[in-house]
């Protein structure tokens, strides 16, 4: 018998704490949601601003955790960065603007590798996860980027010319009500990008509040990290 999805469905999985330390010995807490079955690929999520409520229990994040597991046989990943507290926990350090989070995305992208062993993984950032993305997620091994709300806060023309000699897909999920960036904005900043794929998002605001937009995110990530291009059902 199926339900509808509603958003405290919380979908089975194998759900397994970890600390990992980075480099300049930060003890960054996450989690790891992977399918009962055998996964189709992974993501690595990117919270949102820690300085605005952001962390690894945004809700998109935790509803992605809570969901593609058992429905599109997804590993989801997530941690909060330095500094960052959650229901999951605190890491530890202190909040530096995206400049040493960088050692904290070198750190997980090791340990999905090397100790999860993890196969098709994608990074997916959202709104402050995106400027982590697009600066410091530059590991060879993972399949591309999707960005939600992407704001450009901190990211310069010249770290997005890296990513135009990079084959890597990259693909914007971009808010028509953006409080930051519209997609007639994004269009223009990432033009020397041109290879990036904005998909504009009707009636969809930076915090993808409600389910049908949490629907549309999930199914993009689905439809990318699974080549799958129908939608995510409504219920399951």
């Amino acid at each position: 018998m199926t339900e509808i999805l509603r958003p405290n469905t919380l979908l089975p999985s194998v759900r397994t704490p970890f600390h990992v330390i980075t480099s300049d010995g930060i003890d960054l807490i996450g989690e790891v949601a992977a399918p009962l079955t055998k996964s189709r690929g992974a993501i690595l999520c990117l919270h949102p601003l820690p300085t605005a409520g952001g962390m690894m229990d945004s809700h998109l994040f935790k509803k992605a955790a809570n969901r593609l597991p058992a429905m599109a046989a997804i590993t989801v990943v997530r941690f909060n960065t330095r500094g960052t507290t959650s229901e999951a926990g605190s890491s530890t350090g202190n909040f530096d603007n995206g400049k040493s989070e960088g050692l904290d995305i070198q750190a997980m992208l090791a340990y999905c590798f090397d100790n999860l062993k993890l196969e098709n993984l994608w990074i997916v950032g959202w709104s402050f996860g995106t400027d982590l993305a697009l600066q410091h997620a530059k590991d060879s091994r993972h399949k591309g980027l999707i960005l939600l709300s992407p704001p450009l806060r901190t990211t310069t023309n010249k770290q997005l010319e890296y990513w135009s000699t990079d084959s890597r897909p990259i693909i914007a999920l971009v808010p028509e009500l953006d409080d930051y960036l519209r997609p007639d904005q994004a269009r223009q900043r990432f033009s020397a990008l041109p290879k990036l794929k904005i998909i504009a998002v009707e009636g969809a605001k930076h915090l993808w509040i409600g389910e049908p937009f949490v629907h549309s995110v999930l199914s993009h990530i689905n439809q990318n990290v699974t080549g799958n291009i129908q939608d995510l059902p409504l219920e399951f």
